[in-house]
């Protein structure tokens, strides 16, 4: 193979994703895509929904034992078949097995070395993860036994954002927020601008409270966050902060600062997608490979409508198009 291979699960079987998959591969973009993309899905899910959509595209059918042998390109559909009986249209947790089944075999084929990065489409966190992980990025965290290395990045080609806690209630952030984990986490976003995108950024860090004040004695700005910023400051990484959430938005820090830092989720997921939409992915650091997710949920009240964009999907693949190979 020229190039390695884009690990693709596709994820939650009903979801949007395979709607998207399908316009992608429609679509010019593909075409010139330099890297062959293996889909870990259900051969009959596919076809069951090139059916109802109205795509009609070539299974190329491979598997773990002849992928090397065989010629990859984007002409087909590259597929690992993954066996998936249940027809009741709905997500459920009867499709946990399933998920997980094709996990299993694309951590595989990243551990061999055989996959360059790794797409994932949505899945249902109630369903899928239920309430053993907040998100994907614990769960392969897990799988992959890199546990609190673990750092989600919103990406987009202006600016991107990381917060230090991702799917936790807002009543337990206070008490999640380390100065350690601060200066843990923003270390390896900014090991991975300087290995994989060639770029030195410049980092701005939220505070938690309003306008980085509090009535209360303990003050989480003065006691965490700043020492980390001085700590990060000493080993010459790019840094200010905290700044109060409310502000750290405005034009001119958007062109000022690279990568955002929030406190909490919605402190710098919200405006993100309210700044760019789709145009935003889902980057997973701290990892044994680089992990990708388009930045949209299973959105099963469109399952089958073909009205979804596929841009973020898009920007999924134009991303890997930028990385270095290491």
């Amino acid at each position: 193979m020229k190039f390695n291979p884009i690990i693709v699960v596709s994820g939650e079987p009903y979801s949007i994703f395979l709607e998207l998959f399908f316009k992608v591969y429609n679509s010019k973009f593909i075409k010139n895509y330099n890297r062959p993309l293996i889909l870990i899905a259900s051969k009959k899910l596919i076809f069951n929904q090139m059916k109802i959509l109205g795509y009609k595209f070539n299974i190329n059918l491979i598997n773990q034992s002849t992928l090397n042998k065989k010629k990859l390109n984007n002409k087909n559909i590259n597929l690992i078949d993954v066996k998936y009986n249940y027809k009741n249209n709905k997500i459920s947790f009867k499709s946990k097995k399933y998920i997980n089944e094709c996990f299993n075999i694309a951590l595989k084929l990243m551990k061999n070395k055989i996959g360059f990065a790794l797409i994932n489409g949505p899945v249902s966190k109630k369903h899928f993860l239920e309430k053993k992980f907040l998100g994907v990025t614990e769960y392969l965290a897990h799988k992959t036994n890199t546990r609190n290395n673990e750092v989600m990045l919103i990406y987009n080609n202006k600016i991107s954002v990381s917060p230090i806690t991702t799917h936790l209630p807002l009543k337990k952030v206070n008490k999640k927020i380390k100065t350690n984990i601060i200066v843990k986490k923003i270390k390896i976003i900014n090991n991975f601008y300087k290995k994989y995108l060639n770029k030195r950024i410049k980092f701005v860090v939220c505070g938690l409270n309003p306008h980085c004040e509090t009535i209360d004695k303990f003050s989480e700005e003065d006691k965490i966050i700043k020492p980390a910023i001085k700590i990060l400051k000493r080993k010459k990484i790019n840094v200010e902060g905290p700044l109060s959430a409310d502000t750290i938005f405005i034009k001119k820090n958007i062109k000022k600062y690279d990568v955002f830092i929030g406190m909490y989720h919605d402190q710098v997921l919200t405006p993100i997608k309210a700044l760019f939409g789709f145009n935003a992915i889902n980057v997973t650091l701290g990892l044994p490979f680089i992990r990708v997710s388009p930045d949209h949920g299973p959105n099963s009240s469109m399952f089958g409508k073909n009205k979804s964009n596929p841009g973020s999907l898009i920007e999924s693949l134009s991303f890997l198009k930028k990385i270095r190979a290491n």
